[in-house]
């Protein structure tokens, strides 16, 4: 599964969006993914029904969250979408987030062994949340991933498939 490609064959960047709760900002990062077939509208609702349960469990760094759900709640095929907000949510742990990452994945495999290494090494780009916040075409952000694949995180990964 690769970032950029998913990106492309999904068209699942979108940018400079409003929201004005997290459950929102949440439907507007699973669209993209819902439109392209990769997800059900199920996929939604798991995600909203999990945070309830078990708080934002998916913010990974101040300003970014990777909504996610189980591979069974409606996973069709491997597949990213990327938001921005024109301005953060506060999620139900008070923390603010612009930058909604959500993922797609048919197992826990693929999850931790290819797409959080991807998502790890477009983050840690020096001031990530902000540049993409800026980013006004999504090729602008395909050029933010291709900057990231020098990352040593992902040395040894098979991104072509």
């Amino acid at each position: 599964m690769n970032l950029k490609k998913a990106f492309i064959e999904n068209d699942s960047i979108r940018l400079g969006l409003s929201a004005s709760t997290w459950e929102e900002a949440v439907q507007l990062s699973v669209q993209p993914l819902i439109e392209s077939g990769a997800v059900t509208e199920e996929y939604y609702h798991a995600i909203i029904d999990s945070t309830n349960e078990h708080g934002p469990y998916y913010i990974l760094m101040p300003g970014m969250a990777m909504p996610h759900a189980r591979p069974e709640a409606g996973v069709k095929r491997d597949a990213f979408s990327l938001i921005t907000l024109t301005e953060p949510v506060k999620f139900s742990d008070g923390k603010d987030v612009q930058v909604l990452l959500a993922l797609a994945a048919t197992s826990s495999k693929i999850h931790t062994s290819v797409a959080i290494p991807q998502i790890i090494a477009l983050f840690e780009l020096e001031d990530s949340i902000q540049r993409l916040v800026d980013c006004k075409t999504a090729d602008e952000v395909l050029a933010m991933v291709e900057e990231s694949k020098n990352s040593p995180y992902l040395e040894g990964l098979d991104l072509e498939s």
